[in-house]
């Protein structure tokens, strides 16, 4: 029996992975479930699989939640510090970090220096903090395992070349429902439009970021720390079928490809069980559904997001984490329809401008250079027109 700690239960990632363990309750236990805000769900969820601990991180909410989890044995704890201690107990085997943003390094800190195994579904994690979080997993001999299917599609090729030089790794984006639209369309989509991913169902922040390409700029970023690559042996293309996952072009010139359908509850598994496999019941690819798979250039000056992530990244220092809390910052004020689509690229570029940089950043550095980042970003958006393209 695997006791997982699952951090954002409620969410996309969460739900699912919870799905995973009650279809193999003889090898998995959902120890500790967290949420956000989601109270009326986790109590749900608490109630269905008696976790250990359910953690809300609204405190506001914690009396509602553990008066309706009183007749349970399930201990209720509240607050973001409540998980960043719970990570370490000694019972779980593994995190899945599932939270929305900055908000999963410090937990995810915490349980790689507890030794934990990590499966990591907070791409933030690395973004912000790739340097750091990489080199403590090394030193407390854990082990990351990504659960983005683009990550674990190149983890998965990985399996058996450890003796291989990589050439380069091809992450594949599906374009989001704006594919192959111009910027006088993109400077009039609505937060509506955004939202209607074609090929995956999502959580509303990483749909936008899919939507700007931001989400495949983090991942190359990423990448960049889970495979210890340089930045030009990442490259992107856009797959609108979104079968296959990534690829990984070994120095020799073979390529080899991770496909299956958009689905992230076999990743999630692939996680839990590696290096094993997991027998299922999940829908099977087939091929002649699907008798073209089609590839195109990434359109990065339409979509400058994924400029600026590769710019970041080449930047180094803080840069990352001043684009991941810039562009947070961003994409709820094109939630709360406080700006428009293209005003986001201009917010985090103008952080990027004005945020001061750290070459070789520490964990305080990064809090603060969040921080700071996030309270600039706010102010830019406050002083933009409604719906405005450019500051």
């Amino acid at each position: 029996m695997k006791n997982i700690a699952i951090l954002g239960s409620t969410g996309s990632i969460g739900t699912q992975a919870l799905d995973v363990i009650g279809g193999n309750p003889d090898l998995f236990r959902a120890y500790v479930i967290t949420a956000q805000k989601s109270a009326d769900l986790l109590i749900a969820q608490a109630l269905q699989f008696n976790p250990a601990y359910a953690i809300i991180c609204d405190e506001h909410k914690y009396q509602y939640v553990k008066d309706a989890l009183a007749h349970t044995e399930v201990n209720v704890l509240a607050g973001i510090d409540a998980i960043t201690d719970i990570v370490t107990h000694p019972e779980i085997n593994m995190v899945l970090t599932a939270m929305v943003g900055f908000s999963g390094l410090e937990p995810t800190i915490a349980a790689i220096k507890a030794g934990k195994d990590i499966a990591l579904a907070n791409k933030e994690t690395l973004v912000v903090a790739g340097e750091l979080v990489t080199a403590l997993a090394k030193t407390h001999g854990v082990k990351i395992l990504p659960v983005d299917s683009e990550h674990s599609a190149i983890f998965q090729c990985l399996a058996g070349e450890e003796n291989n030089t990589i050439e380069k790794i091809i992450l594949t984006a599906s374009g989001g429902p704006f594919r192959g639209k111009n910027l006088d369309f993109l400077a009039h989509v609505m937060r509506e439009d955004a939202l209607k991913h074609p090929n995956w169902v999502m959580g509303a922040k990483i749909t936008i970021d899919s939507a700007s390409l931001m989400n495949k700029g983090l991942e190359v970023i990423e990448a960049k720390w889970l495979f210890d690559l340089k930045t030009e042996q990442i490259d992107v293309i856009v797959h609108p079928q979104s079968i296959i996952h990534s690829m990984v072009q070994f120095e020799d010139g073979s390529i080899k490809a991770q496909m299956g359908l958009p689905d992230m509850k076999l990743p999630i598994q692939y996680a839990f069980t590696h290096p094993n496999r997991l027998k299922n019941t999940f829908k099977r690819f087939n091929f002649t559904d699907y008798p073209n798979l089609t590839f195109e250039k990434v359109d990065s000056k339409t979509f400058r997001n994924l400029a600026i992530a590769f710019d970041a990244l080449k930047q180094g220092g803080n840069m990352p984490c001043i684009i991941n809390a810039a562009n947070e910052i961003a994409v709820k004020g094109f939630l709360d329809n406080t700006i428009g689509f293209l005003a986001m690229s201009d917010i985090i570029e103008t952080c990027m401008q004005k945020i001061g940089f750290v070459s070789n950043p520490l964990l305080d550095d990064y809090l603060n250079t969040d921080k700071e980042t996030r309270i600039f970003a706010q102010n830019l958006i406050e002083q933009t027109p409604l719906k405005a393209v450019h500051i």
